[in-house]
């Protein structure tokens, strides 16, 4: 099973895990998986549409999958996906 991995700000809602190994064949399906188990991140990820909101950033080894085929992304076995938390400042 793909591995997805939980940066620091958001393992609150993930009652402290770094780490999750959840079904899926794509990145949409992993974090669909993601968000059964922990509702909160549905609100956070998608536009109402279902897109991925633009300051959600999921990485695939190098590469964010709306580089490669979004959602729709192919992933083998023992994949690792990263959320990487967006900053922001003025």
């Amino acid at each position: 099973m793909p591995i997805i991995k939980i940066p620091t700000p958001l393992r609150p809602h993930t009652e402290g895990r770094r780490e999750l190994e959840l079904e899926g064949k794509t990145a949409g399906e992993v974090l669909d998986a993601l968000c059964a188990l922990y509702p909160v991140f549905r609100e956070h990820f998608y536009e109402e549409n279902g897109e991925l909101r633009k300051f959600v950033n999921i990485i695939l080894d190098e590469s964010h999958i709306k580089d490669l085929q979004g959602l729709d992304t192919p992933l083998a076995e023992g994949d690792t996906l990263r959320i990487l938390a967006s900053i922001s400042g003025g």
